[in-house]
């Protein structure tokens, strides 16, 4: 019998809830939308989804022209402003403009990254708060970590550039109609008792627009944790794997995204619909494999010492699984480790840890049938990339303001599964080399497809990257799930094979 864990002690890292306190020292544009109760809405059992962001953002197109339309057939509409206006219809039409401040602010802070990751940007926020830094994770276009300007600076060796803004007019949303204009204010909620209609596109029944941290605004859909589910599956693991894929995917997935609830607290709502969080699709076709799949485990969670573990996924591991600390700065877990992702008797033929690049293209070489997922399209490939390819992408990640000469690749370190952690690049007539560090490598080399590789260099101007694997490789690999289930295991034995010492249990969600 699982036994039921109340969902309070699921909001794991709610050290970042406290943020909303500090957020008001880092900037006065989310004041409007603390109103949100983002840990509340976790303990009734639904996620809010940052669905678009940054609604009146400039653009090419003027600011007054962006808007969002709400439409319903037969039930009407209801807005609620945070000003008290209130308005029914069967269409809302909502438009953003930019109004001039009567009192400019101006807005400083400290900008820390960009990270590769949430995982990197966290660990260098905790960090930071440890030290007494009143510091804050944020996403404006890249993973960042904010903490107020002050007289003690903390580590000068530290990446950081100040940001300082004048303001003198806001973006505002306006309820327009045929015959007038109404100026509103965040947050808003748009509710019906049928499926609303936005832009044109069935989405769902409950929705906020609220301020965000960077001056613009989100279109948040609040959502059932099952319901999120259903927009998830098709697009993370496909419709068409076999149910008990599926059923272990939906336990991930759902303990995924309340691990990681606090993704997007400094914008109120928690998780993005982008491979910065999972994918999410709002659900246009039913499948009957993935409801029985959600239905069949619903509120059922993988936990470690009685909390929510973080259930990293990819595509696949290219025969052997990566520990957390392997692919971002971060504290490994005791459920996440490397191994040969088979049959027992690949451990006959290989030893971890991989150290070289002779041991990893041995290991390689090995891409038979005895690996779980191995018919994947990426689970062995080769790259050959150009100077002038790995140079452009140096520039466009900020590493290099003109183009030198690569004369050499060096890799320095490898995880105990042979994954790069370190890698080295040396330029004619630039003595100091540029290090790339975990994950930094597929953020500034994205045409990678793990950072499981070997590097040859063909010519002066050709290097050859062989590897295996789509993705981070840590936790369960999708292409490995599928294979198990279709030998017979069962959801929970795929689950206990990628995240070991683990257990399942089921969350109390308090009723509406």
């Amino acid at each position: 019998m699982l036994r039921k864990l109340n969902i309070k002690f699921l909001i794991y890292g709610c050290w970042l809830l406290s943020s909303i306190t500090q957020i008001l020292t880092l900037s006065c544009f989310a004041e409007e939308s603390l109103k949100i109760n983002l840990s509340h809405e976790l303990k009734k059992g639904n996620f809010l989804i940052g669905l678009k962001q940054y609604l009146g953002a400039n653009s090419d197109s003027s600011l007054e022209k962006q808007n969002i339309t709400f439409k319903t057939k037969n039930d009407f509409l209801e807005l609620h402003s945070f000003n008290g206006l209130k308005h029914k219809s069967k269409k809302i039409n909502i438009v953003f403009k930019e109004i001039p401040l009567e009192s400019p602010f101006t807005i400083e802070r400290l900008v820390f990254g960009p990270f590769a990751s949430y995982e990197s940007a966290l660990r260098q926020a905790k960090n930071f708060k440890e030290k007494g830094y009143d510091a804050v994770v944020a996403y404006p276009k890249n993973w960042e970590v904010w903490i107020p300007t002050g007289e003690n600076l903390p580590d000068q060796r530290l990446k950081f550039k100040l940001f300082k803004k004048s303001f003198k007019s806001r973006v505002v949303p306006f309820l327009v109609s045929e015959y007038s204009q109404q100026k509103l204010q965040g947050p808003l909620i748009i509710s019906s008792s049928e499926e609303i209609k936005i832009n044109d596109i069935n989405v769902g029944k409950k929705f906020f627009i609220a301020k965000d941290s960077y001056g613009t605004w989100t279109l948040i859909q609040k959502i059932k944790f099952d319901e999120y589910l259903k927009g998830v599956l098709p697009y993370e693991i496909g419709p068409n794997s076999p149910l008990e894929a599926l059923k272990a995917q939906a336990v991930i997935a759902r303990t995924w995204a309340l691990y990681n609830s606090g993704r997007f607290n400094i914008d109120n709502y928690h998780l993005c619909i982008t491979t910065q969080c999972q994918v999410y699709k709002t659900p246009k076709v039913e499948y009957k494999n993935v409801n029985k799949a959600i239905k069949d485990t619903s509120n059922l969670i993988i936990t470690y010492e009685n909390q929510p573990i973080n259930s990293f996924y990819h595509g696949s591991n290219g025969g052997i699984s990566a520990s957390a600390s392997e692919s971002w700065r971060i504290d490994n877990h005791f459920y996440l480790n490397s191994k040969i992702d088979g049959l027992d008797s690949l451990k006959k033929f290989f030893q971890l840890p991989i150290k070289n690049s002779y041991q990893l293209n041995k290991f390689l070489d090995l891409a038979d049938e005895k690996f779980y997922g191995n018919d994947h399209y990426l689970f062995r490939w080769e790259k050959r990339l150009s100077n002038e390819t790995l140079q452009n992408s140096l520039k466009k990640g900020g590493l290099i303001e003109e183009k030198f000469d690569l004369i050499d690749l060096n890799i320095i370190d490898r995880g105990s599964s042979g994954r790069v952690t370190k890698l080295e690049l040396r330029f004619r007539n630039y003595k100091k080399p540029i290090f790339l560090v975990k994950d930094d490598i597929r953020r500034i080399f994205s045409f990678l497809p793990s950072n499981l590789f070997t590097i040859n260099k063909l010519n002066d101007n050709l290097w050859l990257f062989k590897g295996g694997g789509f993705g981070h490789g840590v936790g369960l690999s999708q292409a490995g799930a599928i294979e198990m289930a279709e030998l017979g295991f069962t959801y929970d034995q795929i689950l206990n094979h990628y995240y070991p010492g683990t257990k399942i249990k089921k969350i109390e969600i308090l009723s509406q």
